[in-house]
Parts: structure tokens; sequence; C-alpha cells
């Protein structure tokens, strides 16, 4: 910390010094920055791939890194064949009534039959009476046969149900063991290597999209009047032994002061409270993050 503390210092420093053969002064001076993303495992196991090194750069959604699934696919399809055995036992309820069924059709054709009869007085009620009593006994059979092959079902279901769930787990596992790049932009850093473990949390690339930095400068009260939100700036920086212009864009201004941080040089030296700046620019791929630059406001703008 302390190392990186007096690298920058000692960068800033002699920028500022640079700064001040210059002829337009500066009007704030700070380091450029960017957005930086951790992407980190979100499960664990060994790292298969990592496909990006430092520098390289990467399209949002990218795959960047896999870990290893094997582990998972394999309680995956356990659970699907303990799934598809349970299916087996689930019971066909028209199949297993179709006896019934039959049954119940032959009996309603013999009582519309006997009906018939009965009023020609070719038949006696005690014949119908018999076979209406059957007909009652064959519905009963098949309402508790019915419920029977419903209550089985039922628990069936509900041991499938589960097994469901525990599958669409392990599907969000295993694609939160594909690594993606949630952005557009240049891996910065890499920490972790093929063949290594790795658990949930643990960082693997850090990235940046560098297409657009900030300058995060710092600026006196007095200053504040310069400026506004979406005012262009004049950007400079170190380019060789040259400064470079940019134009840049006023992105956010701090609502609160701070006193000033050691390493940052302001327009009025004994300035002790003083407001961070920020200022977008597009980076044409000089800058880099950790850069010293300066800026000139465009007065009365």
């Amino acid at each position: 910390m302390n190392k990186k503390f007096i690298t920058a210092f000692i960068l800033l420093s002699a920028f500022f010094s640079s700064c001040t053969e210059n002829e337009s002064e500066a009007d704030a001076f700070g380091t450029f920055e960017a957005t930086e993303i951790f992407l980190s495992a979100e499960a664990s196991g060994k790292l298969l791939s990592i496909t990006k090194s430092e520098g390289d750069a990467v399209k949002a959604n990218e795959i960047v890194a896999q870990i290893d699934t094997t582990q998972l696919y394999l309680k995956k399809q356990q659970l699907k064949a303990t799934k598809n055995a349970l299916k087996s036992r689930l019971q066909n309820v028209p199949v297993q009534l179709e006896v019934f069924y039959e049954q119940k059709r032959n009996l309603e054709r013999e009582v519309n039959r006997v009906k018939a009869l009965l009023a020609d007085s070719a038949a006696t009620s005690k014949q119908l009476d018999d076979l209406s009593g059957q007909l009652q006994v064959v519905n009963s059979q098949i309402a508790a046969t019915e419920s029977q092959l419903s209550t089985a079902n039922r628990g069936i279901l509900a041991e499938i149900h589960p097994l469901d769930w525990q599958i669409a787990q392990i599907d969000d596992q295993i694609s939160r063991s594909t690594l993606k790049a949630p952005i557009q932009g240049t891996v910065l850093e890499r920490f972790k290597e093929a063949s290594e473990l790795v658990n949930p949390g643990q960082p693997i690339l850090k990235v940046a999209d560098l297409s657009k930095i900030e300058l995060k400068a710092y600026v006196s009260e007095s200053q504040l009047t310069d400026f506004k939100i979406n005012d262009e700036v004049t950007l400079q920086a170190d380019h060789g032994e040259n400064l470079k212009q940019y134009t840049g864009r006023i992105s956010w201004i701090s609502p609160k002061a701070e006193f000033t941080p050691k390493i940052i040089q302001t327009r009025e030296e004994r300035v002790n409270l003083v407001y961070a700046v920020k200022v977008e620019v597009i980076n044409d791929g000089s800058l880099k993050i950790g850069m010293p630059g300066e800026v000139i406001f465009e007065k009365g703008s």
C-alpha cells in the first residue's frame, strides 16, 4: 500500500512540475480512473479454463472462464433417473377403470331394455331392481377405484415435485459455473490459472471499460462557479515529452467538501477543503488508469 502511495506521489509530483512549464495554467489536478469490475466465481470447483489474460479485450456476455460441472451433471442425472422411476409408478386412471366402465355400459343397456319390456309387461319389476342394484354397485366401485388411484398418484406427484426443484437448482449452479464478462472492456488483472480450485466469491478477473475514462480532480469552493455538470472542459496529460489535450465533460461534482488528499495539488495551495470533480473523456488508448492529468475550465461557460 505504501509503495503504491509513494509511486503515485512521485508521478503526480513529476507531472505537476512539468505542468508549471506549460503556458496555460491548469485549474485542477487529479488522476485518471475507470470503473473496475471483479469477475468472481459463483460456484466451487476446479477451474477448467480461463480464456483471457491481462490486456485482452472482452465483449459483453463473452465466456471467459469455465468451472468443472462434472459432479453437478452426475447429480442431475441421478435426480432425473429417480424422477422417471416415480413417473413410471403413476397410474393411468382411465385404463385401470376400463373394466368397470364396460360393465357399466352393459348394465345401462340392459336396464333400458328391461324398462322397455316392463312397459309391455314382458319383464318384472324385480328384474329391473336387480339390474339397477348391480349398476349402483359398479358406480360405487368406479368411485372407490378413482379415489384410490388419485390418492396414489397424488403421493407420487408429491415426491416428484421436490425433484423438479432440485433439478432446477442444479441447472442454476451449472449456469453459474460459466463465467461471462458483464461488460465490454479490457482485462486489467488475472487472479487465477486453469486447474486451480475456486470458491464462490473468489475473484478470477478484473475488467474495466477503458473506451471512456474519467479524471478525478479536486477544486476549491471558489472554483465551483467556473463550471457545471455537462460543461465541456480541456484535459491535459503527458504524451511522451509533451502534454496532449483532450476535450472532456463534467460528469459529476461532489455534493460535499473533503480535506485535500495528501498527493493532490490544488490551484490554491493553502485550501484545506476541496470538492471532488469527475471529468469524462473519450479515450484514444493513450490514457491509463492512475495516470496524472490536469483540467482547464472554460471561464464564463
